[in-house]
């Protein structure tokens, strides 16, 4: 039962504003001791992890979303308040987003979710039977949600947790094309094309791919290089492979879902319906609070309802 519901800062009610604050004026958290480990794939790529908090403790699996990091500005609050709960956070970073390129030409995508399952299947041989969650943001919280339907009862976690799902992809992509959420579009497409480019210089057979300059759009890059990296056809059929909404009805863990209505990355027509989603499922739909923003409290007094609210969820199960 959530007994503390989101209330926008009144001065951060725009959708917009809730979305940008945090990334903008958020202080960054420099006391956090944090921990790096990598792991080696079978592939012959790693990812790396980031930890905080007593390994012996119950342990929860931090997915961020596109393009994010431990520099993210949800990715060290979320890790202190998991941490001041005696929990053992554990910050997964997707292949080439911990600060180093990965080794392979193929990356991450929205769904992929064949590292997830491997880091997990690590980390419950590691925690002496001791309960494990994960949280997933945006694009994490997809690949997250898509693989708790895949799994079904047959899942290493206790609870779930996805914040700010682009539960269908393709309209995602598209509503960040208009208006002003094509800065969003912009900075992404922008950090996107700056990695690629730079793995393609250091790679050999790539002329089957584009110049990166001639990538004007989200969708012109999921088409000529997501796609093709990862062995989709074309963009639309990764989107419709890729999104979660069709694996909802599967998930059997308890997983609660925080949306707001005026997620500029996501369109209402693509929130799920009633009758989508598994009884497992928690589905706290806001009125108000942007793409992973949820901020609150006053000017002299901010407060991250995110990291209010998922903790108070999550004690539920751990």
């Amino acid at each position: 039962m959530n007994t503390n519901p989101f209330k926008p800062a009144w001065w951060l009610r725009n959708r917009h504003l809730q979305t940008i604050w945090p990334t903008l004026f958020r202080r960054r958290i420099k006391n956090l001791p944090l921990w790096r480990e990598r792991i080696e794939l079978p592939d012959g790529d790693f990812i790396d992890l980031d930890w905080t908090g007593h390994p012996k403790a119950p342990l929860v699996l931090i997915l961020h979303g596109l393009e994010g990091s431990i520099f993210s500005p949800y990715a060290r609050g979320m890790l202190q308040a998991l941490h001041h709960h005696g929990w053992c956070g554990v910050f997964m970073h997707f292949r080439g987003c911990s600060g180093e390129d990965n080794r392979l030409l193929r990356a991450y995508h929205a769904g992929d979710t064949e590292d997830i399952a491997y880091i997990l299947k690590i980390l419950q041989q590691r925690s002496s039977g001791l309960p494990m969650a994960a949280i997933g943001f945006s694009l994490g919280g997809n690949i997250l949600l898509k693989w708790l339907g895949q799994t079904q009862e047959k899942n290493l976690l206790s609870a779930a947790v996805a914040i700010s799902v682009p539960f269908d992809l393709h309209k995602s992509v598209q509503t960040i094309t208009t208006g002003f959420s094509k800065i969003y579009e912009k900075y992404i497409l922008n950090c996107l094309c700056k990695k690629t480019r730079r793995k393609l210089q250091s790679q050999i057979n790539t002329r089957q791919f584009p110049k990166i300059s001639s990538l004007k759009t989200l969708y012109d890059f999921d088409n000529q290089v997501t796609a093709p990296l990862h062995g989709f056809n074309d963009a639309m059929e990764y989107y419709a492979l890729s999104s979660c909404r069709q694996y909802l009805s599967n998930i059997q863990v308890p997983t609660l879902l925080l949306q707001a209505k005026d997620d500029p990355f996501v369109t209402p027509d693509s929130l799920p319906q009633p009758h989508e989603l598994a009884s497992a499922i928690q589905f706290e739909l806001t009125a108000k609070g942007g793409h992973v923003g949820f901020v609150s409290g006053e000017l002299w007094k901010v407060r991250y309802w995110l990291e209010e609210r998922v903790p108070q969820f999550l004690s539920q199960y751990l």
